[in-house]
C-alpha cells in the first residue's frame, strides 16, 4: 500500500532531449491485455459465462474454424477440421491455436497482414475477420501467442451492449482513478506521450519512424492501444494484489483473482522457464527456475516497447518499469526483479 520507490530517467524523446517524467505517458501494447482479461472476468463473476463454454456459443463463426497442418504452409494448402472448439478459458490463456501473427513463418505472416489490415474501423471487424484464417494448433494444445483478448473485447461488446471502451472506462478506469488510460489521450495530455525509439544495429537509440496513433483510435483492442502512466498502471496492480479490491471497494472476488493467476496451461509455455498461464496473466510455477528471485505465483507480463510489471502476492509487492523501446526483451523484465528484491528487508 506504499510507494517505496519511484523516480524518472533519461528522456522521453532523444531527439529533442526531454527529460522523462514520472507522469509521462506509454503506449502499454501487449500490457492491455491483462487489464481488458480482468475486465471480462467481471461478467464471468455476473453469470455471462462459463470459462468452458466453446467460443462459438456466443459467436457461430468460430464453430467450425480449420488448422493448418504447418506453419509453412502456403494459403492454398490443405487444413484439418476442429477436434474440439476453442474455448473461453482458451482464449484467456492463449492455449485456442489462435495467433498473434508474430513470427515470420508464411501461415502467421498472412494472418498479420489480413487480421491487422489498415481501414478497419472496429473491434467486431476485426473479430468477424480472424476466422478466415486458419489456426496454427489444435485447441489445448500448444501455447501461441494470440489476438484472443481482441475476441474478449467482442463478447464484452455483445454481453453488455456497451462498447469495450465504454466498459473499461466505466468499471476499470473511473473507478480505479485511472484518470491517465486510455486508448486516445486527450489534446491537454498529448505532451506528455513519450515518443517510441529504435535501437540501430551499432547500439544508438533513436526515434522511430512509426509513432502509435493517440487520437481518433476507434478499435477497441484487447491485444493492444492502451496508454497509461506507471501511475495508473501501479493501482491497477495493486488492486490485483489485493485480491480485487481498491480503496475498499470490492471490484472481483479474492478467488477470482487467485482462479486468475493459477497455472492454466501445464507445461505448455515454452518461453520462459518456471513459468505458466493463467487466465490474462503469465505465472510463475516454480520461482528457482526462473533464474530470479521471483516468488512461486507471481504474476506478470509487458508490452512490445519494453513496459514490464509484476505483482508478488507472497511479498506484497509490485513492480513496474516503463520504456519506450521497440527491441523487446525479458533483460529488464528479469533486472527489474533483480534489483528490486535485492531490497527486501525484513
Amino acid at each position: 500500500g506504499q510507494v517505496v520507490h519511484q523516480g524518472a530517467l533519461g528522456y522521453k524523446n532523444t531527439s529533442t532531449k526531454t527529460p522523462m517524467t514520472t507522469d509521462d505517458l506509454f503506449y502499454i501494447q501487449s500490457m492491455t491485455k491483462p487489464i481488458i482479461s480482468t475486465a471480462f472476468m467481471m461478467l464471468y463473476e455476473e453469470g455471462y459465462f462459463k470459462l468452458n463454454d466453446p467460443v462459438s456459443k456466443f459467436l457461430p463463426e468460430f464453430k467450425n474454424l480449420r488448422v493448418a497442418r504447418s506453419i509453412n504452409d502456403d494459403a492454398n494448402a490443405p487444413t484439418d477440421s476442429l477436434k474440439s472448439e476453442i474455448t473461453i478459458t482458451q482464449l484467456l490463456s492463449h492455449s485456442g491455436g489462435l495467433t498473434h501473427g508474430l513470427n515470420p513463418n508464411p501461415v502467421q505472416i498472412r494472418f498479420r497482414n489480413g487480421y491487422f489490415k489498415p481501414g478497419i474501423k472496429t473491434i467486431q471487424e476485426r473479430v468477424a475477420n480472424m476466422t478466415k484464417f486458419p489456426l496454427v494448433a489444435q485447441p489445448g494444445t500448444e501455447w501461441n501467442y494470440s489476438a484472443g483478448p481482441d475476441v474478449l473485447c467482442a463478447l464484452i461488446e455483445k454481453f453488455t451492449g456497451m462498447s469495450a471502451n465504454e466498459f473499461l472506462k466505466a468499471r476499470i478506469f473511473d473507478p480505479l482513478e485511472m484518470k491517465h488510460t486510455g486508448y486516445n489521450v486527450p489534446k491537454e495530455e498529448q505532451s506528455k506521450i513519450v515518443a517510441l525509439h529504435t535501437k540501430g544495429i551499432n547500439g544508438t537509440i533513436s526515434v522511430a519512424a512509426y509513432q502509435p496513433p493517440f487520437e481518433n483510435v476507434t478499435v477497441w483492442s484487447g491485444v493492444n492501444g492502451l496508454f497509461s502512466s506507471v501511475t495508473d498502471y501501479a493501482t491497477f496492480c495493486q488492486m490485483m494484489l489485493a485480491g480485487g479490491t481498491y480503496k475498499g471497494k470490492q471490484y472481483l472476488s479474492r478467488k477470482t483473482v487467485e482462479l486468475m493467476t493459477s497455472n492454466h496451461t501445464g507445461n505448455l509455455y515454452p518461453e520462459l522457464p518456471g513459468t505458466g498461464w493463467g487466465l490474462g496473466f503469465a505465472v510463475v510455477t516454480d520461482g528457482p527456475a526462473t533464474k530470479t528471485p521471483a516468488s512461486k505465483g507471481l504474476f506478470f507480463w509487458g508490452g512490445a516497447n519494453n513496459t514490464h510489471f509484476f505483482i508478488d502476492p507472497k511479498e506484497k509487492l509490485i513492480g513496474l518499469f516503463m520504456t519506450q523501446e521497440s527491441n523487446f526483451t525479458w533483460e529488464y523484465h528479469n533486472s527489474l526483479r533483480q534489483m528490486v528484491y535485492q531490497t527486501v528487508a525484513d
